[in-house]
């Protein structure tokens, strides 16, 4: 298995990368065919937020590199304000990542 790397992906109404007055339920349909589509790509997606009413989302995934998370969002045709590599940082990584 080809190392994984966690990557976090913007989309805002304000810059046309969310849609407009999409409602909750059309949200989950669209939910199914974007964990195809990543299925496809190997992209894992693990966590969305979203805040539907606020237009705003930030979804959570696993690949081997950004460009596999932007050819999941071109097939399904949805544009993004930005993908970012991310590391996490909780008391664990921060406190106890040196201790031997």
């Amino acid at each position: 298995m080809q190392k994984m790397k966690l990557f976090v992906d913007t989309h805002d109404v304000k810059t046309e990368t969310f849609p407009e007055s999409i409602s909750p339920e059309e949200f989950a349909d669209f939910y199914v065919n974007y964990k195809d589509i990543c299925a496809q790509e190997s992209v894992v997606p693990l966590q969305i937020f979203t805040g539907v009413e606020a237009g705003k989302a930030f979804c959570l995934t696993l690949a081997q590199d950004a460009e596999s998370v932007e050819r999941a969002h071109q097939r399904l045709g949805l544009p993004f304000d930005s993908i970012t590599e991310v590391k996490t940082v909780s008391p664990g990584d921060l406190f106890f990542a040196d201790a031997s």
